[in-house]
């Protein structure tokens, strides 16, 4: 029988081995209770292109009080500025790996604020 986190480590390699075919960058999204954090890594895998997270010091400054980087406002928040730091480094188009974490509320917020930031998956 697999924990919890072991059936989602399962999901995020499956995930991950279908995204290495592509040969596109990745946007990987991980969230803890506290945070959430999303980087764009190069097609290779080999390179991190844009990072973001909401335990950034201007980030946590916009969300105002500590601890309140675990909601849909800061997911949005930090999809949005991770979209526009990859547009700066060139990157338009990206797939999209949620790490075995449900689309749904935080990991969709930020998968939708970075679509409407520019980023294509």
């Amino acid at each position: 029988m697999l924990t919890k986190k072991e059936q989602r480590l399962r999901r995020a390699r499956q995930t991950r081995i279908r995204i290495a075919t592509q040969g596109v960058a990745r946007l990987t999204v991980t969230r803890t209770n506290l945070h959430i954090y999303a980087s764009v890594i190069s097609g290779d895998g080999g390179k991190v292109i844009a990072c973001a997270s909401t335990a950034e010091a201007e980030v946590r400054k916009c969300l105002g009080a500590t601890g309140k980087g675990g909601n849909v406002a800061a997911a949005q928040i930090i999809g949005k500025r991770v979209a526009e730091k990859a547009k700066a480094a060139g990157v338009e188009k990206v797939a999209f790996d949620r790490s075995g974490f449900a689309y749904h509320g935080r990991v969709k917020a930020l998968a939708d604020a970075a679509r409407e930031a520019g980023l294509q998956f």
